[in-house]
């Protein structure tokens, strides 16, 4: 791999695990600066790298001149080190050497620890996966505005706001004691939730899928799953989902890039290891009792990872959509299940239940019913996608639409 390849697959791995140490250290009042030593040491390895050529071990030499780069800041300004850090001003009193820990572990218990103070609920959820998206996962602000489909500026406001409130807040940067945990649990699953679902319902770039953002979620989610006073039965429900889920990855896109739909896929290209691993986690996750969304979402996810189409598959599919929209109602679950309900009862009893949904501004609520009124009534059909082919954003998805109008 040369520089140019390096560097950038380099900033993806280690910014976000140099960033996390580094503001747990500093504390949460100064993860700007976190952020800055930490871009400032990959600059350093593009000026060297370009003349010395790349080091034997990449990664070390991060590390070293990272924490050089810290320490340098922190005895050029005394009086600052000693606000910002209890262990810091203890440390430079007695005269010792300032500790950077970058061990491995360090940097994982790092990076679950600002998973917890990033996710605080004093900030919106919005803000929680964009800090999240930059410190944890090291991507870019143009990358966080085409993931969250907004611009730069918004971005950097709401990431400078979010900072701000942490601050006022007085956010610790430490794990959460064994009573706060289940409290605390909530925001952060959601967060990872919702990050995964941006990547696998990707609006952005006209993409089908953005596995960046998927893969990042998973991550996370180990993170909790690694760590025996978060491995609960809800986190295990998540990373089942995401698995059951990512299984699928293959197949949701042709060579063209464009949208497959589930009953036209070709199920050889079904990771049969991620469902496994899927299967797994769901095992584990019955353990508690209480049931989650997750846990509901999870036993969706699993049913479509078998292709027949059967009675049995889509009543077990609408069962469990029944309870998820007791336990939390979403217009999207509600949609969504009016589909699994044509399986059983027929396309003319769905018809009724979608049309009372009334999601006029959704693009899928429309497609659905183009859907459903194909072989009963071919006008109707056509309205529909029509009106979807209007609300659609993504080329992508008007293409899809657009094939389904040619269809009819």
């Amino acid at each position: 791999m040369n520089q140019q390849e390096l560097i950038p697959h380099l900033f993806r791995t280690e910014f976000r695990k140099i960033t996390s140490v580094l503001g747990k250290l500093l504390g949460i009042d100064n993860l700007e600066l976190a952020e800055d030593i930490a871009s400032d040491t990959f600059l350093s390895a593009m000026e060297t790298w370009s003349y010395n050529g790349i080091p034997d071990n990449p990664t070390a030499w991060l590390y070293t001149v990272a924490k050089n780069k810290a320490k340098n800041h922190l005895q050029r300004n005394n009086l600052f080190a000693q606000k910002i850090s209890p262990q810091i001003k203890s440390s430079l009193a007695e005269g010792d050497e300032i500790e950077i820990d970058l061990s491995e572990k360090n940097i994982t218990d790092s990076q679950l620890q600002m998973l917890f103070a990033i996710c605080h609920p004093s900030i919106s959820t919005e803000a929680q996966i964009g800090l999240s998206l930059r410190i944890l996962c090291g991507f870019g602000i143009d990358e966080i505005a085409g993931a969250l489909l907004s611009n730069k500026e918004t971005i950097n406001k709401r990431l400078v706001r979010a900072k701000e409130k942490l601050r006022a807040e007085k956010v610790q940067i430490l794990f959460p004691n064994e009573t706060e945990i289940e409290n605390r649990l909530g925001p952060v699953l959601l967060t990872l939730y919702l990050l995964f679902s941006e990547g696998y319902y990707s609006e952005s770039k006209d993409e089908v899928l953005r596995k960046d953002l998927c893969i990042e979620a998973m991550r996370l989610t180990h993170l909790l799953i690694e760590n025996e006073q978060t491995n609960k039965p809800q986190v295990n429900a998540l990373i089942a989902l995401m698995c059951f889920h990512a299984s699928r990855f293959e197949a949701r896109k042709n060579n063209r890039g464009e949208f497959v739909l589930y009953q036209d896929q070709d199920e050889t290209l079904w990771n049969q290891a991620l469902i496994k691993k899927g299967v797994f986690f769901f095992n584990q996750a019955s353990h508690g009792s209480k049931l989650s969304k997750y846990h509901l979402e999870a036993g969706i996810a699993y049913w479509h990872t078998i292709k027949a189409d059967t009675k049995e598959k889509w009543e077990g599919i609408l069962q469990l959509y029944n309870q998820l929209l007791q336990l939390e109602y979403s217009p999207v679950a509600a949609l969504n299940r009016t589909y699994a309900l044509s399986k059983v009862y027929g396309k003319a009893e769905a018809i009724i239940q979608a049309e009372k949904l009334n999601l006029s501004d959704n693009h899928f609520y429309f497609t659905l019913l183009g859907e459903l009124y194909t072989d009963i009534d071919i006008q109707k059909a056509k309205s529909n996608f029509t009106n979807a082919l209007a609300l659609a954003k993504t080329t992508v998805d008007k293409q899809t639409i657009q094939n389904k109008l040619d269809k009819l």
